[in-house]
């Protein structure tokens, strides 16, 4: 296979778009939100963790539209939006957090400090004589985080909103089972460009969607800029994304990434599958 059949292959796995109306993709995802919930009429609540970035900013906005019209539509109030915070103790983003829910106007704002929770869980596992590295923990960091979002969904008869897209899928840059866990992704197909495209067309604050993205998981490195951790621009991958010619280096490390992490896009592995063949 050649490296733009492959590159095609990936964008066809991934239903990117070369270009977007971002007012019909905005449309398309509240849209998909208020049909789910439609559909599972048991479920009132749509939750998500705002850490401040694009993400989080972009999907929270389209839940809180969908929950919104639905409430004028049915007549249903219970029909909420519920953003939560988690950080571990004191984190730097927190006021970008918070001015990301004050422009999404949420109809709740939860916060849960997951610091002792991932510090009990990383004492509990280490009394084993195994040692829990930085980068480990920072996955737990992770983990910990949807096992508050599930917990506050269940008692909410709620739906937890996952913020994986394109530019995140095809790089596996995300924690399996952490943040990678999910009900609905109303980004998926989209890429980190087009992202800004529907936020500047929603009018959301420029510092949101222009900061470096960063996961912010590691203790020893705080605030680590993706790209330097991928080793590659995002707007390399976007361009790899959406068809266009990038550097022959700059491939073959999103196509590295995408055999490496192709697990993360798999459900949990059966005796029938070829994943493993």
């Amino acid at each position: 296979m050649t490296m733009r059949e492959k590159q095609q292959e990936i964008i066809d796995a991934l239903r990117v778009q070369p270009t977007i109306d971002p007012k019909v993709e905005i449309r398309r995802s509240v849209d998909f939100l208020k049909s789910y919930l439609k559909k599972y009429d048991f479920f009132k609540s749509l939750v998500l963790g705002i850490s401040g970035g694009q993400d989080s900013t972009l999907a929270g906005k389209l839940s809180q539209m969908a929950v919104s019209e639905l409430r004028d539509e049915t007549g249903d109030n219970r029909y909420q939006f519920i953003a939560v915070r988690l950080p571990y103790g004191v984190q730097a983003d927190e006021s970008d957090a918070l001015a990301a829910i004050k422009y999404i106007q949420a109809d709740q704002t939860f916060r849960v400090d997951i610091q002792s929770a991932v510090d009990a869980a990383v004492e509990s596992v280490e009394a084993n004589d195994v040692n829990v590295s930085d980068f480990n923990k920072g996955n737990i960091k992770a983990r910990q985080r949807m096992i508050a979002q599930y917990a506050i969904a269940g008692s909410t008869n709620g739906v937890v909103v996952g913020t994986d897209h394109a530019a995140e899928a095809v790089t596996g840059f995300y924690t399996k089972f952490g943040d990678g866990a999910a009900d609905i992704t109303p980004l998926w197909r989209l890429d980190k460009r087009q992202e800004k495209q529907l936020l500047e067309v929603l009018d959301a604050p420029k510092h949101l969607y222009q900061k470096t993205p960063t996961a912010d998981l590691e203790d020893n490195r705080p605030a680590l800029p993706d790209e330097v951790a991928l080793g590659v621009t995002y707007q390399d991958i976007d361009d790899y994304l959406e068809g266009r010619e990038v550097s022959q280096k700059s491939a073959e490390t999103i196509e590295s990434w995408y055999r490496k992490t192709e697990h993360k896009r798999h459900t949990p592995i059966n005796v029938y599958d070829t994943f493993w063949k």
